[in-house]
């Protein structure tokens, strides 16, 4: 019978493709690692052998959260597999792993902010004296791809994946398909909409190249759709110290509930199907707010 993993891939083709790659490669991962034990297909796994695979993850020193990962990425496969009668009985039903640790995400604060988002022409005139035509719209597609993700809050993937169309620049919005397929519409403030506008006019045409495509926002330096790695070479560049992209949408969610927004507005924002992921974004803003309280307070 095999692994069939084509065949698994295919059926959870409806979840981002990202969350597909991810499970298919975790899945694909315990299958090599089954069959240097004399397992070759999935008839032939046994609960207990499931769980000797997720203490040999933790041995090898892999984070409670990819243990975790894994775990999930089994229970659907084998639950997949059982559905189609495959297998006779689940072996990873109530499959369990240790839950993920309790690291808060980071949050900017304003100097890391100011220099993220800082104008790239202005920085390069100040230091190189004129800038050349390309070099400054590589600068405005940097400014453009920031701004939207601290003024939007979206995720990496979401900003590569958008098109032109999926931009309503008098009306300030952008129309993003997150997890799952669900399409959301944010909104934009005025200097993220000015950045767009400068880069789509002025920058992307200088960066359009044969194969370009058509629609893509975000063109990289070989004139193709920027992807997540352009992405956080973008942010290598401009932070002060080593920041992963998704730390501006944790900023973004952040700084909205410090300034007194709902948390389900965020929640609708963020585009998260519960109101749980949503609620780790209290516990930083509380963090905040104890380290001003000890900082400020003449009793504490």
């Amino acid at each position: 019978m095999g692994w069939d993993l084509g065949a698994y891939s295919r059926s959870i083709a409806g979840q981002s493709p990202a969350t597909v790659r991810a499970y298919v490669t975790d899945v694909r991962g315990f299958a090599q690692w089954a069959e240097r034990g004399g397992v070759h297909d999935a008839s032939g796994v046994e609960r207990v052998l499931l769980r000797r695979y997720l203490a040999y993850l933790t041995t090898r020193r892999y984070a409670r959260t990819s243990v975790a990962r894994k775990a999930s990425a089994l229970r659907q496969y084998f639950a997949w597999q059982c559905r189609r009668g495959a297998i006779a009985e689940d072996p990873a039903r109530r499959l369990t792993a240790p839950a993920g640790g309790a690291r808060l995400p980071r949050v900017l604060d304003r100097r890391e902010l100011a220099a993220v988002l800082e104008p790239g022409t202005e920085r390069r005139e100040g230091a190189e004296g004129p800038v050349r035509p390309r070099a400054a719209a590589l600068d405005a597609r940097d400014d453009a791809v920031l701004e939207l993700l601290y003024g939007s809050g979206l995720r990496v993937g979401e900003l590569c994946g958008l098109d032109v169309g999926d931009l309503d620049l008098p009306g300030r919005t952008v129309t993003v398909l997150g997890k799952g397929n669900k399409e959301r519409r944010l909104p934009m403030h005025d200097r993220c909409r000015d950045v767009l506008v400068c880069w789509l006019e002025e920058g992307r045409p200088r960066l359009v190249g044969p194969d370009t495509p058509a629609r893509a926002v975000f063109l990289n330096s070989r004139g193709r759709r920027l992807g997540t790695r352009d992405v956080r070479r973008i942010l290598d560049r401009r932070a002060p110290s080593p920041t992963h992209p998704h730390a501006l949408r944790h900023s973004f969610a952040t700084h909205l509930l410090d300034g007194g927004a709902d948390l389900r507005v965020v929640q609708e924002l963020l585009g998260h199907a519960s109101l749980q992921t949503t609620q780790v974004y209290t516990h930083v803003s509380k963090e905040r707010l104890l380290s001003v309280y000890g900082e400020t307070h003449p009793r504490a």
